[in-house]
Protein backbone atom coordinates (compact mmCIF):
# COMPACT_ATOMS: atom_id res chain seq x y z
CA UNK A 1 0.00 0.00 0.00
CA UNK A 2 3.02 2.19 0.96
CA UNK A 3 4.76 2.03 -2.20
CA UNK A 4 1.27 3.01 -4.31
CA UNK A 5 0.75 5.69 -2.28
CA UNK A 6 4.51 7.25 -2.39
CA UNK A 7 5.40 6.08 -6.25
CA UNK A 8 2.89 5.11 -8.39
CA UNK A 9 1.26 7.57 -9.46
CA UNK A 10 4.70 9.83 -10.06
CA UNK A 11 6.04 11.47 -13.49
CA UNK A 12 9.09 9.14 -14.26
CA UNK A 13 10.69 10.67 -16.82
CA UNK A 14 13.51 12.10 -15.23
CA UNK A 15 14.26 8.77 -12.84
CA UNK A 16 14.10 7.29 -16.21
CA UNK A 17 17.08 9.73 -17.57
CA UNK A 18 19.17 9.45 -14.62
CA UNK A 19 18.56 5.69 -14.67
CA UNK A 20 19.85 5.69 -18.63
CA UNK A 21 22.80 7.98 -17.44
CA UNK A 22 23.76 5.92 -14.32
CA UNK A 23 23.90 3.10 -16.68
CA UNK A 24 26.01 4.39 -19.52
CA UNK A 25 28.20 5.35 -16.50
CA UNK A 26 28.36 2.37 -15.04
CA UNK A 27 29.23 0.39 -17.63
CA UNK A 28 31.84 2.81 -18.83
CA UNK A 29 33.37 2.97 -15.73
CA UNK A 30 33.58 -1.11 -15.71
CA UNK A 31 35.05 -1.33 -19.03
CA UNK A 32 37.56 1.61 -18.67
CA UNK A 33 38.97 0.38 -15.13
CA UNK A 34 39.25 -3.75 -16.41
CA UNK A 35 41.01 -2.30 -19.76
CA UNK A 36 43.21 0.37 -18.63
CA UNK A 37 44.60 -2.36 -15.88
CA UNK A 38 44.70 -5.07 -18.61
CA UNK A 39 46.59 -2.80 -20.88
CA UNK A 40 49.34 -1.52 -18.45
CA UNK A 41 49.95 -5.40 -17.79
CA UNK A 42 50.12 -5.65 -21.67
CA UNK A 43 53.87 -7.04 -22.24
CA UNK A 44 54.73 -7.96 -18.98
CA UNK A 45 55.47 -11.73 -18.11
CA UNK A 46 56.42 -12.71 -21.64
CA UNK A 47 59.48 -10.85 -21.64
CA UNK A 48 62.34 -9.77 -18.63
CA UNK A 49 61.48 -6.24 -18.86
CA UNK A 50 59.35 -4.58 -16.59
CA UNK A 51 56.94 -1.83 -17.69
CA UNK A 52 57.48 0.64 -20.01
CA UNK A 53 61.22 0.06 -20.03
CA UNK A 54 63.75 -0.14 -22.76
CA UNK A 55 66.68 -0.98 -23.69
CA UNK A 56 68.80 1.88 -25.45
CA UNK A 57 72.23 3.09 -26.75
CA UNK A 58 73.49 5.42 -28.71
CA UNK A 59 73.19 5.05 -32.53
CA UNK A 60 76.43 4.49 -34.72
CA UNK A 61 77.39 7.71 -37.48
CA UNK A 62 80.47 8.25 -39.17
CA UNK A 63 81.46 10.31 -36.41
CA UNK A 64 81.59 7.36 -34.22
CA UNK A 65 83.67 5.18 -36.60
CA UNK A 66 86.39 7.84 -37.04
CA UNK A 67 86.75 7.97 -33.49
CA UNK A 68 85.48 11.56 -33.35
CA UNK A 69 82.20 10.89 -30.78
CA UNK A 70 81.79 8.00 -28.02
CA UNK A 71 79.39 5.43 -27.76
CA UNK A 72 79.43 4.44 -24.08
CA UNK A 73 77.34 6.97 -21.21
CA UNK A 74 79.04 8.59 -18.59
CA UNK A 75 77.81 8.79 -15.08
CA UNK A 76 76.53 12.44 -15.88
CA UNK A 77 74.60 11.56 -18.88
CA UNK A 78 72.96 8.78 -16.85
CA UNK A 79 72.14 11.29 -14.39
CA UNK A 80 70.75 13.79 -16.87
CA UNK A 81 68.58 11.53 -18.09
CA UNK A 82 67.49 10.39 -14.89
CA UNK A 83 66.82 13.56 -13.51
CA UNK A 84 63.67 13.80 -16.35
CA UNK A 85 60.16 14.22 -14.97
CA UNK A 86 58.61 11.56 -16.50
CA UNK A 87 61.66 9.11 -16.33
CA UNK A 88 61.13 6.71 -13.02
CA UNK A 89 64.58 4.80 -13.29
CA UNK A 90 67.77 4.42 -15.63
CA UNK A 91 69.85 1.28 -14.37
CA UNK A 92 73.07 0.94 -16.30
CA UNK A 93 73.45 -2.40 -18.29
CA UNK A 94 77.01 -4.05 -17.67
CA UNK A 95 78.70 -6.25 -19.84
CA UNK A 96 81.67 -8.65 -19.24
CA UNK A 97 85.09 -7.58 -19.43
CA UNK A 98 86.59 -10.79 -19.92
CA UNK A 99 86.59 -13.65 -22.11
CA UNK A 100 83.33 -16.05 -22.43
CA UNK A 101 82.38 -19.06 -24.35
CA UNK A 102 79.27 -20.91 -24.00
CA UNK A 103 79.22 -25.10 -24.62
CA UNK A 104 76.93 -27.79 -23.90
CA UNK A 105 78.17 -30.55 -21.39
CA UNK A 106 75.23 -33.15 -21.30
CA UNK A 107 76.29 -36.68 -22.57
CA UNK A 108 72.49 -36.61 -24.21
CA UNK A 109 73.08 -33.31 -26.41
CA UNK A 110 75.96 -33.40 -29.26
CA UNK A 111 78.62 -30.71 -28.00
CA UNK A 112 78.17 -27.09 -29.22
CA UNK A 113 80.52 -24.27 -28.20
CA UNK A 114 80.54 -20.75 -29.30
CA UNK A 115 82.17 -17.37 -28.04
CA UNK A 116 79.55 -15.56 -26.82
CA UNK A 117 78.49 -12.17 -24.97
CA UNK A 118 76.79 -11.70 -21.53
CA UNK A 119 75.33 -9.07 -19.87
CA UNK A 120 73.69 -8.08 -16.34
CA UNK A 121 70.44 -5.78 -15.06
CA UNK A 122 69.65 -4.10 -11.74
CA UNK A 123 66.91 -6.98 -10.52
CA UNK A 124 64.37 -4.75 -10.71
CA UNK A 125 64.17 -4.34 -13.97
CA UNK A 126 63.77 -8.21 -14.26
CA UNK A 127 60.33 -8.82 -14.98
CA UNK A 128 60.40 -12.37 -15.01
CA UNK A 129 60.52 -13.71 -11.62
CA UNK A 130 63.63 -15.80 -11.78
CA UNK A 131 63.81 -18.12 -8.55
CA UNK A 132 67.38 -17.80 -7.14
CA UNK A 133 68.30 -15.11 -9.34
CA UNK A 134 71.87 -14.62 -8.08
CA UNK A 135 74.86 -17.32 -7.73
CA UNK A 136 78.21 -17.40 -5.41
CA UNK A 137 81.16 -19.47 -5.68
CA UNK A 138 79.99 -23.07 -4.46
CA UNK A 139 76.95 -22.95 -6.22
CA UNK A 140 75.67 -26.28 -8.71
CA UNK A 141 75.71 -23.62 -11.28
CA UNK A 142 74.75 -19.95 -12.98
CA UNK A 143 71.37 -19.44 -14.19
CA UNK A 144 70.99 -17.66 -17.41
CA UNK A 145 67.92 -16.01 -19.16
CA UNK A 146 69.10 -16.86 -23.19
CA UNK A 147 67.83 -14.89 -26.02
CA UNK A 148 65.19 -16.66 -28.23
CA UNK A 149 67.49 -16.08 -31.69
CA UNK A 150 70.44 -17.96 -29.71
CA UNK A 151 67.49 -20.85 -29.02
CA UNK A 152 66.80 -20.66 -33.14
CA UNK A 153 70.91 -20.62 -34.25
CA UNK A 154 70.82 -23.89 -31.85
CA UNK A 155 67.75 -25.61 -33.53
CA UNK A 156 69.33 -24.51 -37.07
CA UNK A 157 72.45 -26.16 -36.21
CA UNK A 158 71.01 -29.40 -34.96
CA UNK A 159 68.54 -29.33 -38.19
CA UNK A 160 72.21 -29.13 -40.48
CA UNK A 161 73.80 -31.21 -38.76
CA UNK A 162 70.79 -34.21 -39.17
CA UNK A 163 70.19 -33.73 -34.70
CA UNK A 164 66.60 -32.93 -33.49
CA UNK A 165 65.99 -30.20 -32.58
CA UNK A 166 64.95 -28.91 -29.21
CA UNK A 167 61.91 -27.28 -27.25
CA UNK A 168 62.16 -24.81 -24.77
CA UNK A 169 61.74 -27.43 -21.92
CA UNK A 170 64.25 -29.13 -23.34
CA UNK A 171 66.78 -26.38 -23.42
CA UNK A 172 66.49 -25.62 -19.53
CA UNK A 173 67.18 -29.23 -19.20
CA UNK A 174 70.69 -29.09 -20.67
CA UNK A 175 73.85 -29.05 -18.87
CA UNK A 176 76.08 -26.29 -19.72
CA UNK A 177 78.56 -24.73 -18.73
CA UNK A 178 80.52 -21.30 -19.32
CA UNK A 179 84.34 -21.25 -19.54
CA UNK A 180 86.10 -17.60 -18.66
CA UNK A 181 89.03 -16.52 -19.14
CA UNK A 182 91.88 -13.73 -20.05
CA UNK A 183 94.71 -12.78 -22.53
CA UNK A 184 96.85 -14.16 -19.32
CA UNK A 185 95.32 -18.00 -20.44
CA UNK A 186 93.95 -17.73 -16.59
CA UNK A 187 90.63 -19.91 -17.54
CA UNK A 188 87.98 -21.48 -15.24
CA UNK A 189 84.91 -23.70 -16.07
CA UNK A 190 81.86 -22.95 -14.62
CA UNK A 191 78.50 -24.79 -15.04
CA UNK A 192 75.33 -22.59 -16.01
CA UNK A 193 71.55 -23.99 -16.65
CA UNK A 194 68.98 -21.95 -18.91
CA UNK A 195 66.17 -20.75 -16.84
CA UNK A 196 64.17 -18.07 -18.88
CA UNK A 197 64.12 -16.77 -22.38
CA UNK A 198 63.80 -12.90 -23.84
CA UNK A 199 63.36 -11.23 -27.49
CA UNK A 200 64.48 -8.26 -25.82
CA UNK A 201 68.29 -8.60 -25.40
CA UNK A 202 70.84 -10.11 -27.79
CA UNK A 203 73.56 -11.38 -24.83
CA UNK A 204 72.85 -14.02 -22.16
CA UNK A 205 72.35 -12.55 -18.68
CA UNK A 206 73.61 -13.52 -15.81
CA UNK A 207 73.57 -12.85 -12.04
CA UNK A 208 75.11 -9.25 -11.24
CA UNK A 209 77.15 -11.52 -8.78
CA UNK A 210 78.77 -13.63 -11.21
CA UNK A 211 79.15 -10.70 -13.49
CA UNK A 212 81.50 -8.63 -10.35
CA UNK A 213 82.82 -11.87 -10.11
CA UNK A 214 84.55 -12.86 -13.43
CA UNK A 215 85.42 -8.77 -14.31
CA UNK A 216 87.28 -8.63 -10.76
CA UNK A 217 89.10 -11.90 -11.30
CA UNK A 218 89.53 -12.30 -15.45
CA UNK A 219 89.22 -8.73 -16.51
CA UNK A 220 91.51 -7.65 -19.44
CA UNK A 221 92.42 -4.23 -17.62
CA UNK A 222 89.97 -1.87 -19.48
CA UNK A 223 88.00 0.48 -17.87
CA UNK A 224 84.14 -0.78 -18.03
CA UNK A 225 82.22 1.26 -20.36
CA UNK A 226 78.67 1.61 -20.00
CA UNK A 227 77.42 0.99 -23.43
CA UNK A 228 73.64 0.44 -22.90
CA UNK A 229 70.95 1.71 -20.39
CA UNK A 230 67.72 0.87 -19.33
CA UNK A 231 64.97 3.43 -19.19
CA UNK A 232 62.12 3.09 -17.04
CA UNK A 233 59.63 5.72 -17.92
CA UNK A 234 56.30 7.01 -15.74
CA UNK A 235 52.85 5.66 -16.48
CA UNK A 236 51.23 7.17 -20.10
CA UNK A 237 54.56 9.06 -20.20
CA UNK A 238 56.02 6.60 -22.88
CA UNK A 239 55.40 9.78 -25.47
CA UNK A 240 58.11 11.79 -23.67
CA UNK A 241 60.77 9.01 -23.33
CA UNK A 242 60.27 8.58 -27.12
CA UNK A 243 61.14 12.15 -27.82
CA UNK A 244 63.93 12.06 -25.25
CA UNK A 245 65.29 9.15 -27.29
CA UNK A 246 65.45 11.34 -30.40
CA UNK A 247 66.41 14.26 -29.05
CA UNK A 248 69.40 12.34 -27.86
CA UNK A 249 70.01 10.72 -30.41
CA UNK A 250 69.47 7.22 -28.88
CA UNK A 251 67.78 4.15 -30.22
CA UNK A 252 65.88 0.81 -28.96
CA UNK A 253 64.84 -2.17 -30.15
CA UNK A 254 61.80 -1.17 -31.89
CA UNK A 255 59.33 -3.44 -30.59
CA UNK A 256 60.29 -2.37 -26.94
CA UNK A 257 59.13 1.53 -27.99
CA UNK A 258 55.92 -0.31 -30.40
CA UNK A 259 54.95 -1.62 -26.94
CA UNK A 260 55.47 1.15 -25.13
CA UNK A 261 53.66 3.67 -27.39
CA UNK A 262 50.64 1.08 -27.52
CA UNK A 263 50.12 1.42 -23.56
CA UNK A 264 50.86 5.23 -23.55
CA UNK A 265 48.55 5.67 -26.33
CA UNK A 266 45.62 3.34 -25.59
CA UNK A 267 46.23 3.92 -21.68
CA UNK A 268 45.91 7.47 -21.86
CA UNK A 269 42.16 6.84 -24.29
CA UNK A 270 41.08 4.59 -21.24
CA UNK A 271 41.81 6.25 -18.69
CA UNK A 272 40.35 9.93 -20.56
CA UNK A 273 36.98 7.34 -20.99
CA UNK A 274 37.27 6.35 -17.21
CA UNK A 275 37.47 10.40 -16.12
CA UNK A 276 33.93 10.56 -18.17
CA UNK A 277 32.46 7.63 -16.61
CA UNK A 278 33.08 8.97 -13.25
CA UNK A 279 31.58 12.34 -14.06
CA UNK A 280 28.31 10.30 -15.69
CA UNK A 281 28.33 7.97 -12.53
CA UNK A 282 28.68 11.46 -10.07
CA UNK A 283 26.37 14.01 -12.34
CA UNK A 284 23.71 10.36 -12.48
CA UNK A 285 23.82 9.57 -8.91
CA UNK A 286 23.09 13.22 -7.81
CA UNK A 287 19.74 13.46 -10.28
CA UNK A 288 18.34 10.44 -8.63
CA UNK A 289 19.30 11.77 -5.54
CA UNK A 290 17.29 15.26 -6.43
CA UNK A 291 14.60 13.04 -7.98
CA UNK A 292 14.16 11.53 -4.50
CA UNK A 293 13.84 14.59 -2.88
CA UNK A 294 11.47 16.16 -5.35
CA UNK A 295 9.47 12.75 -4.70
CA UNK A 296 9.62 13.56 -1.00
CA UNK A 297 8.49 17.30 -1.40
CA UNK A 298 5.58 16.55 -3.71
CA UNK A 299 4.67 13.31 -1.04
CA UNK A 300 5.29 15.90 1.80
CA UNK A 301 1.15 15.57 2.40
CA UNK A 302 1.03 12.14 2.19
CA UNK A 303 4.15 11.40 4.62
CA UNK A 304 2.86 13.97 7.33
CA UNK A 305 -0.49 11.91 7.55
CA UNK A 306 1.27 8.57 7.17
CA UNK A 307 3.30 9.52 10.81
CA UNK A 308 0.11 11.37 12.12
CA UNK A 309 -1.63 7.80 11.82
CA UNK A 310 0.88 5.96 13.67
CA UNK A 311 3.77 5.32 11.01
CA UNK A 312 7.28 5.39 12.63
CA UNK A 313 9.58 7.81 10.44
CA UNK A 314 12.28 5.14 10.12
CA UNK A 315 9.71 2.86 8.12
CA UNK A 316 8.98 5.55 5.49
CA UNK A 317 12.73 6.36 5.33
CA UNK A 318 13.35 2.58 4.55
CA UNK A 319 10.91 2.37 1.62
CA UNK A 320 12.54 5.56 0.43
CA UNK A 321 15.94 3.83 0.54
CA UNK A 322 15.24 0.52 -0.64
CA UNK A 323 13.21 1.80 -3.33
CA UNK A 324 15.95 3.74 -4.41
CA UNK A 325 18.78 0.47 -4.02
CA UNK A 326 16.36 -1.39 -6.35
CA UNK A 327 16.65 1.45 -8.97
CA UNK A 328 20.56 1.62 -8.49
CA UNK A 329 20.69 -2.40 -8.41
CA UNK A 330 18.84 -2.79 -11.80
CA UNK A 331 21.59 -0.17 -12.99
CA UNK A 332 24.15 -1.85 -12.27
CA UNK A 333 23.31 -5.04 -13.28
CA UNK A 334 22.31 -3.78 -16.88
CA UNK A 335 26.21 -2.64 -16.71
CA UNK A 336 27.46 -5.36 -15.47
CA UNK A 337 25.38 -7.40 -18.84
CA UNK A 338 26.55 -4.34 -21.18
CA UNK A 339 30.57 -4.88 -19.83
CA UNK A 340 30.24 -8.60 -20.74
CA UNK A 341 29.12 -8.65 -23.70
CA UNK A 342 31.18 -4.76 -24.78
CA UNK A 343 34.44 -7.57 -23.62
CA UNK A 344 33.42 -10.24 -25.57
CA UNK A 345 33.45 -8.24 -28.88
CA UNK A 346 36.72 -5.90 -27.46
CA UNK A 347 38.88 -9.03 -26.89
CA UNK A 348 38.08 -10.68 -30.34
CA UNK A 349 38.87 -7.05 -31.65
CA UNK A 350 42.48 -6.88 -30.03
CA UNK A 351 42.94 -10.62 -30.90
CA UNK A 352 42.17 -9.98 -34.44
CA UNK A 353 44.20 -6.68 -34.39
CA UNK A 354 47.18 -9.12 -33.05
CA UNK A 355 47.35 -7.39 -29.94
CA UNK A 356 47.29 -10.99 -26.93
CA UNK A 357 46.23 -8.67 -23.73
CA UNK A 358 44.91 -10.61 -20.52
CA UNK A 359 41.39 -11.86 -21.25
CA UNK A 360 40.91 -12.97 -17.45
CA UNK A 361 38.26 -10.70 -15.58
CA UNK A 362 39.60 -7.24 -13.65
CA UNK A 363 38.66 -7.86 -9.95
CA UNK A 364 39.15 -3.72 -9.37
CA UNK A 365 36.14 -3.63 -12.00
CA UNK A 366 33.72 -4.96 -10.12
CA UNK A 367 35.33 -3.12 -6.83
CA UNK A 368 34.92 -0.32 -8.44
CA UNK A 369 30.93 -1.08 -9.28
CA UNK A 370 30.67 -2.04 -5.41
CA UNK A 371 32.32 1.31 -4.45
CA UNK A 372 29.91 3.19 -6.71
CA UNK A 373 26.93 1.21 -5.16
CA UNK A 374 28.02 1.86 -1.16
CA UNK A 375 28.45 5.30 -2.04
CA UNK A 376 24.94 5.92 -3.73
CA UNK A 377 23.25 3.49 -0.72
CA UNK A 378 24.68 6.19 2.00
CA UNK A 379 24.14 8.72 0.44
CA UNK A 380 20.22 7.93 -0.45
CA UNK A 381 19.77 6.89 3.17
CA UNK A 382 20.60 10.35 4.25
CA UNK A 383 18.60 12.13 2.21
CA UNK A 384 15.91 10.21 2.54
CA UNK A 385 16.20 10.12 6.60
CA UNK A 386 16.88 14.16 6.39
CA UNK A 387 13.64 14.29 3.27
CA UNK A 388 11.27 12.65 6.31
CA UNK A 389 12.88 14.16 9.28
CA UNK A 390 11.87 17.54 7.54
CA UNK A 391 8.46 16.64 7.69
CA UNK A 392 8.44 15.07 11.08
Amino acid sequence: MLNKLLFKNQDKKQLVIAMIGAFLGIAFLIISIHYLIKVNQFGEGAEILGPNTVIVQKKVSNSNTLGLSRTDFSESEIQKIKDKKYVADVKPVISNNFKVSFETSDPLVPRFRTDVFIQTVDPEFLDVKIPNWSWKEGDEYVPIIMPRDFVVMLNTFMSATDIKQISDDGVMSIKCKFMISNDKREKEYVDCRVVGFTNEVSAMLVPQNFMEYGNSRYSDGTAQKITQIMIQGKEGKFGEVEQLLNARGLESKNSQVVVGRLKSIVGTLVFIVLCISVIAVFVSGLVLIQFMQLLMTRNAVEVRTLMRIGYHPKIIIKKFFFYFLKVFGVVAILGSIAFFITKYFLDETFISGGIYIDTALSIWSFVALLAAYLIFSLASYFSAKKGIFNEY
